[in-house]
């Protein structure tokens, strides 16, 4: 496990950060973006390009989207898959690609829960509701929907948790099978393990419901079998939801509790974003309005954060790592804007320019 550094001595925007056995070029991250692009499953081409302008782009780290550990786990039947071989398969040049820029190749893994079997939302993200239409029976903590006109996800039974787990496990031995070379492990924005960890979405009686130790239990059983599976070297992160931003919900303080027994178990750093969990949350957003949450977290929990949330400029994201309040930034929108936000951070910031050596002989010509 590797630890925040002092913050007296934080480094900048364009060092090196070191996790594990894997060294990134610099703090700067592309945050997985889901792309609702694939058929059953498979990564294609729209994968290799989205993902490789970004690694070309000069991004310290460049991780694939939401990718579902199950069918039963897609948000939409768009959605990125490695459940088989077959997604292995798909994946390996990708990641290739990435690392064949100098970028760092990551994915997250994921199960949507009840927030599952939706059309995209460019279709407007309605649930789909028969298997006529393509659609399918949601799962989750307990049989309460996301929106109250949403059918009803199953409850899931010891079972069903026991074949989630080891789903999670098996297609994080997939990801290092295709190449990646950092795994994290989505537990935020309402989808299943989230859904087991706040008590708005948890309302189980038996061990995985009730109190707080109870609902970490599935997330911390998770991130624990894929840290046994994993090579030492290899980073392990997960992205939590700090808070739901509903009274009586998931907190920062219950994540500051969490971030501590996951860090205790192998993960190395806490991707730190918020809400998504119920449709009537208010969201106070602005710039950078959820650092102060990865901020917290590596301090009181002593772990490794990345931050998130509306990080558009060089200078901001250079603040949030030189002040200690993060060690890596990760872009998400801004990165669709701009897939080579990196080297402009680079010029801004007076670093060396990363640019591919396709590209680097013509642009730097005088």
């Amino acid at each position: 496990m590797t630890t925040p550094t002092d913050d007296s001595a934080a480094p900048g925007l364009l060092s090196p950060l070191t996790i594990r056995g894997v060294t990134l070029r610099n703090r700067i991250g592309v945050s997985p973006m889901c792309q609702y692009s694939s058929q059953d499953g498979l990564a294609d081409d729209w994968h290799l390009v989205h993902l490789g302008s970004r690694a070309a782009g000069g991004a310290g780290l460049v991780m694939a989207e939401a990718t579902a550990v199950t069918p039963r786990g897609r948000i939409s039947p768009g959605d990125l898959g490695l459940w088989s071989d077959a997604h292995t398969k798909a994946l390996t040049p990708v990641a290739a690609f990435i690392r064949r820029m100098g970028a760092v190749a990551a994915i997250q893994l994921a199960h949507a829960g009840r927030k599952a079997s939706c059309h995209p939302p460019l279709e407007g993200g309605a649930p789909i509701t028969t298997p006529e239409d393509g659609g399918w029976i949601t799962q989750a903590p307990c049989p309460l929907p996301f929106n109250a006109t949403d059918p009803l996800p199953e409850p899931m039974d010891l079972a069903a948790i026991q074949a989630v787990k080891q789903a999670f496990v098996d297609a994080a031995l997939r990801a290092v099978e295709a190449g990646f070379q950092v795994i994290e492990l989505h537990a935020a924005h309402g989808y299943l393990l989230h859904q087991f960890l706040s008590p708005l979405s948890n309302i189980r009686e038996d061990a995985y419901g009730g109190s707080l130790e109870n609902r970490m239990r599935l997330t911390l059983e998770t991130a624990t079998a894929i840290r046994a599976a994993l090579p030492e070297s290899m980073p392990l992160f997960v992205r939590i939801s700090a808070t739901d931003w509903v009274e009586g919900g998931w907190d920062l303080e219950q994540s500051i509790v969490l971030s501590r027994e996951l860090a205790a178990r192998g993960v190395d750093l806490i991707d730190v974003s918020s809400g998504a969990l119920v449709p009537d949350a208010k969201i106070p957003v602005a710039p950078g309005f959820q650092v102060p949450f990865a901020q917290a977290i590596r301090q009181r929990a002593g772990v490794m954060t990345s931050a998130v949330g509306l990080i558009t400029e060089p200078a901001q994201a250079q603040e949030i790592v030189e002040s200690g309040k993060a060690d890596l930034v990760l872009l998400a929108r801004e990165m669709l804007r701009e897939p080579y936000w990196a080297i402009k951070a680079q010029q801004a910031l007076g670093g060396q320019e990363a640019w591919p050596q396709q590209y680097g002989w013509a642009v730097k010509r005088r």
